[in-house]
């Protein structure tokens, strides 16, 4: 395992840069693209997402378990952790948009004050314009409300099975929904795709492979000691858009069912993997500073890239909309390439993700150890 001097576990960043650009690309290439690599991206999170938190919180565990007001002390530091890396970006950024006046922020502001995007699309299966990639942040803010609870109460001999069973519960659901639902179309999609339980595969996975990790090192050598598992989870994630591709509905079960656990998979031993090491050019990869920078700024990345621009709600008086229109007043030859526009989106993006990173988030995040110590 390859970490820098704080315990950081250096090829994880890359990781996260993988699943943002995935992300990404989706949305920025939108017109072109028909393959959903940007819900693998959210699913590699949830997965990574998963491991990280079940990892940290196992090990709190072992150490407070048995101690005098040890699950107050437990709890309280992961909590306080949490929040510390995750509101104060999020808050700014709701504040900011409710100034401005960005629909559909002050209509639904308590929707997304309290974290509850997700549930308001599922409820009313429907999407929120700008703000729907807002959505999977939701799902995690839902899952650190219990996983805590789950680990320190559930014995660690237990503990599989019932991420397990939760596992196998979130493919039921979608799968009874899909069944259930005559004429499944986008709208039913919406409800099989934002809910908490239709996601919890994905970090059951997450959690399974911080087990392993915690209590079983050999074994997690063992299994992720080896590339060649990648590859053949990415073989199978490929098999199944195919299989997708062949159906009339794009709403099939292919890709409403079985979709978010081939990539949860896929996934589990593309991090696993990188927990252990990557050899060769992946290790170059993974390593690279620009890769490494790129995924130490995903939160920022993901979280205002629809703002930047989005190709279904950025109106005409958007600023990256003006933008391009300057710009083709002086090359009007670059007016419809896909690819001119989302190099420029990208651009802005990082930028933006940026300076938040080194004037906000940084030295908010330097915080965490003086208070949850």
């Amino acid at each position: 395992m390859r970490t820098n001097s704080s315990g950081h576990i250096i090829q994880l960043d890359g990781i996260r840069f993988i699943a943002i650009a995935l992300v990404l690309v989706e949305h920025l290439f939108v017109e072109v693209n028909s393959v959903p690599v940007g819900a693998t991206g959210v699913t590699i999170f949830f997965v990574l997402s998963g491991f990280l938190i079940s990892r940290i919180l196992l090990k709190s565990r072992d150490k407070n378990h048995d101690t005098p007001g040890g699950f107050k002390k437990y709890l309280s530091k992961f909590l306080i952790r949490r929040t510390i890396r995750i509101f104060p970006v999020y808050y700014l950024v709701i504040l900011l948009l409710f100034i401005f006046n960005v629909p559909p922020v002050r209509e639904k502001l308590g929707w997304l004050a309290l974290y509850g995007t997700n549930i308001y699309m599922a409820v009313y299966k429907t999407w929120m314009g700008s703000m729907d990639h807002l959505w999977s942040l939701a799902v995690e803010e839902q899952v650190y409300l219990f996983f805590p609870f789950l680990i320190f109460f559930v014995p660690k001999n237990k503990l599989i099975p019932v991420l397990g069973i939760m596992g196998v519960l979130s493919i039921l659901f979608r799968l009874y929904y899909f069944y259930t639902h005559q004429d499944f179309g986008i709208d039913d999609w919406i409800v099989t795709y934002v809910s908490t339980p239709a996601c919890l595969d994905s970090f059951a996975l997450g959690g399974l492979m911080a087990w392993l990790q915690v209590y079983k090192n050999d074994l997690f050598s063992k299994l992720f000691g080896k590339s060649w598992p990648v590859v053949l989870a990415l073989a199978g994630w490929i098999l199944l858009q195919i299989w997708s591709k062949s159906f009339d509905n794009r709403f099939n079960i292919s890709f409403v069912v079985f979709d978010r656990t081939i990539s949860s998979i896929f996934g589990f031993f593309l991090i696993g993997r990188a927990v252990m090491g990557y050899n060769g050019l992946m290790a170059s990869f993974l390593e690279n500073p620009v890769s490494i920078y790129l995924g130490k700024i995903s939160y920022g990345l993901y979280l205002y890239h629809n703002f930047v621009f989005n190709h279904f709600h950025s109106g005409p008086m958007h600023p990256t909309v003006r933008l391009f229109r300057k710009i083709y007043q002086y090359v009007p030859d670059l007016k419809g390439s896909v690819v001119f526009e989302a190099l420029v989106v990208m651009t802005l993006t990082v930028a933006v993700a940026s300076f938040s990173w080194h004037f906000f988030e940084k030295p908010i995040n330097a915080l965490k150890d003086k208070y949850a110590k």
